[in-house]
C-alpha cells in the first residue's frame, strides 16, 4: 500500500448517514482502509418513515444489494412521486411525479407541445401525460417490464422507495459489519486535535479511550460534533427563506392500501407528510413556530392522522441551511451534520449519497489536498443551494392569503437565482438546468405548472407543429399512457406478490 494512502477511517454517529457512509465505504474500499464507527443506543433517531428520490437505487446497485430483500427488510413500498394538496389554493392537489412527462416532438420539448395545446383548447392535464402521475393516485404499481418495448413508457419507470428508517440503518449496519466495519458504542466526551495543522487527532469516548484515524466523517447531526463543534465551520442559516424551524412525527396504524406515492398537506403554518410503510404510516407536520405554538401544532397533526397515532408525536427543532465548509481539514460532514433541507422533496437521503459519492470521487491522501476540499465544498454548496430554490419555489408561489404563514411566504423575497428562473418560464416555458445538479427539467416544470405559473408563451418551435398534428401527438401520448397505467397492477398486489415484509414483531434474518 502506499504509504501517504489512508488507512483509517472513522465514522462519528450512525443512523442513516452514518451506516450508509459504512456501507458505501466498505464495499467501494474494501481492504484498503480500517472503517471504524462510533454511536451510542441511547442517542435515538426520528425513525417514523422515510421518503426517497429515484438516486437511491443507484446507491442499491452500487452495493449490490436485492431489491426485493431490501423492500422486506425495512417494511417499504414504492414511491411514483409526490402529491401536493392545498399548496397554490386550497382545494388545488397536483403531484410531482418521477420520470418522463410525455415525449419530446422532435426539438420541442414535450411541455412545450402541453403548453401550445393548451393556447388551442386541447391540452389535458399535465399529469394525464406521465405514466407516473396517472398511475400513483390510482394506487398502481409496477417496476419496469423487461418483456415491454423500448418505447413503451412501461420499459421505463421511475420509482423511489418509503420505508423505516431505523430498519433502513440496521439493514445497512448488518451490512457493513459483514464487509470487516467496526462498530465502536459509546458518547464521544472529546475531540483531539493536532497542534501542527489542527487536524482531528482522535475523538475520546467517555470511557476514557481514544479512536485514532486518518479521515473523519461527521454523522453526528445537528451537534456536528466534530465539524461544527471541533472546527467550527460556520453555518449559513436560510430561516428567511424557508421559515420552518420545527417538526412533529408520529406512526399511526395502517388504514387501507398503501398509497405509491407520499402525501404533502399544506396546513396553517406549515405542511404535514404522509409516509405510507407496509405495517403502519409516518406523519410528521413541518411548521414555523414563529406562526404557530407545539400543542397546536400537535393537535393539527394529530386531527389529520389516517388511523390511531401509535405513541406521542416526537419533536425535532432545526435551522434549515447548510455549513460553510462541508469537508473542513480532515473532517467531511454528512446527513443533518451537513446542513438541513426541510423533507419536503425527500431530499435528505439523496444528499447523503451525493456526498458520499463525491468524497469517493475526490477521495484524499494523506495530508489531504486543499484543491480536493475546495472542489467538493463547491459541488456542495451548488447543490444545497439549488436545492433550496426548488424548496422555496413550492412556498412562494402560492397564492394563498389566509394565514400569516402564507402570506409571509408569497410576499417575501427569494434569492436572485430562483427570481430569474421563474421569470424565464413565465415568459415562454423555458428553463436552463445545470447537468451536475438533481432535479430534473420535468421536476421544475411540473412544480411551476402545479402551483399555478403558466408560461405566458411558447417556444417558437412549438409555434411551428400544425394543429392537426400537434392535436394527433397529445391525443396518441395521453392514450398510451392511459393504457399503460390500465396493465400495471395495484400496488398492494404488487407488494403482496414480490416483496411482502415479516410480520411485525418477528426475528429478522441474521
Amino acid at each position: 500500500m502506499n504509504e501517504q494512502a489512508i488507512r483509517n477511517i472513522v465514522i462519528v454517529g450512525g443512523g442513516t448517514a452514518g451506516w450508509m457512509a459504512a456501507a458505501a465505504f466498505a464495499r467501494v474500499l474494501g481492504s484498503a482502509c480500517t472503517i471504524r464507527l462510533v454511536e451510542s443506543e441511547e442517542i435515538g433517531t426520528v425513525g417514523v418513515g422515510e421518503a426517497t428520490v429515484p438516486h437511491l437505487k443507484l446507491f442499491n446497485n452500487l452495493l449490490e444489494i436485492d431489491e426485493i430483500e431490501f423492500v422486506r427488510q425495512t417494511q417499504g413500498t414504492f414511491k411514483l412521486g409526490i402529491q401536493f394538496n392545498d399548496w397554490g389554493r386550497i382545494g388545488d392537489s397536483y403531484i410531482h411525479g418521477f420520470g418522463e412527462l410525455g415525449h419530446d416532438l422532435g426539438l420541442v420539448p414535450f411541455h412545450q407541445c402541453w403548453g401550445r395545446a393548451r393556447q388551442l383548447g386541447f391540452a389535458g392535464d399535465l399529469g394525464d401525460y406521465s405514466i407516473n402521475t396517472l398511475a400513483a393516485p390510482r394506487g398502481r404499481f409496477m417496476a419496469s417490464a423487461s418483456d415491454a418495448p423500448r418505447n413503451s413508457p412501461l420499459a421505463n419507470i421511475a420509482y423511489a422507495y418509503h420505508f423505516d428508517s431505523g430498519l433502513y440503518a440496521r439493514f445497512l449496519r448488518r451490512y457493513a459489519e459483514a464487509r470487516g466495519v467496526q462498530r465502536t458504542e459509546g458518547k464521544v466526551a472529546q475531540t483531539r486535535l493536532r497542534p501542527d495543522n489542527g487536524f482531528v487527532e482522535a475523538v475520546v469516548m467517555e470511557n476514557g479511550g481514544a479512536i485514532a484515524g486518518d479521515l473523519f466523517i461527521d454523522c453526528s447531526g445537528f451537534r456536528g460534533l466534530l465539524i461544527e463543534q471541533a472546527l467550527h465551520a460556520g453555518y449559513e442559516d436560510w430561516t428567511h427563506w424557508l421559515p420552518c424551524d420545527r417538526a412533529l412525527a408520529v406512526g399511526c396504524e395502517k388504514v387501507g392500501p398503501p398509497t405509491p406515492y407520499t402525501r404533502s398537506t399544506a396546513r396553517p403554518a406549515g405542511w404535514q407528510w404522509r409516509i405510507p410503510l407496509q405495517h403502519r404510516t409516518g406523519n410528521g407536520y413541518v411548521y414555523s413556530s414563529a406562526h404557530v405554538s407545539d400543542d397546536e401544532a400537535a393537535a393539527t397533526l394529530l386531527a389529520n392522522l389516517d388511523g390511531k397515532a401509535l405513541g406521542d408525536p416526537r419533536s425535532l427543532r432545526f435551522t434549515t441551511g447548510m455549513r460553510r465548509k462541508f469537508w473542513d481539514r480532515n473532517v467531511v460532514a454528512l446527513g443533518l451534520s451537513s446542513g438541513f433541507m426541510e423533507p419536503l422533496e425527500s431530499t435528505s437521503i439523496y444528499l447523503i449519497q451525493s456526498g458520499i459519492a463525491k468524497l469517493l470521487n475526490l477521495f484524499p491522501r494523506q495530508g489531504i489536498s486543499p484543491v480536493l476540499v475546495d472542489r467538493y465544498n463547491e459541488q456542495s454548496r451548488f447543490e444545497f443551494e439549488r436545492i433550496r430554490d426548488f424548496l422555496i419555489l413550492h412556498y412562494h408561489t402560492t397564492q394563498r392569503d389566509d394565514t400569516p404563514f402564507w402570506n409571509q411566504c408569497r410576499t417575501m423575497d427569494i434569492p436572485t437565482s430562483l427570481k430569474d428562473n421563474i421569470a424565464l418560464f413565465r415568459d415562454s416555458g423555458r428553463f436552463f438546468r445545470n447537468a451536475e445538479e438533481m432535479f430534473a427539467l420535468v421536476s421544475w416544470v411540473q412544480v411551476m405548472i402545479g402551483q399555478g405559473i403558466v408560461p405566458q408563451a411558447c417556444h417558437p418551435l412549438a409555434d411551428q407543429i400544425s394543429p392537426q398534428e400537434l392535436r394527433a401527438f397529445m391525443q396518441h401520448v395521453r392514450r398510451v399512457i392511459a393504457d399503460c397505467v390500465q396493465a400495471m397492477p395495484a400496488h398492494e398486489a404488487f407488494i403482496a406478490r414480490y416483496c411482502a415484509a415479516p410480520v411485525p414483531g418477528a426475528p429478522m434474518p441474521a
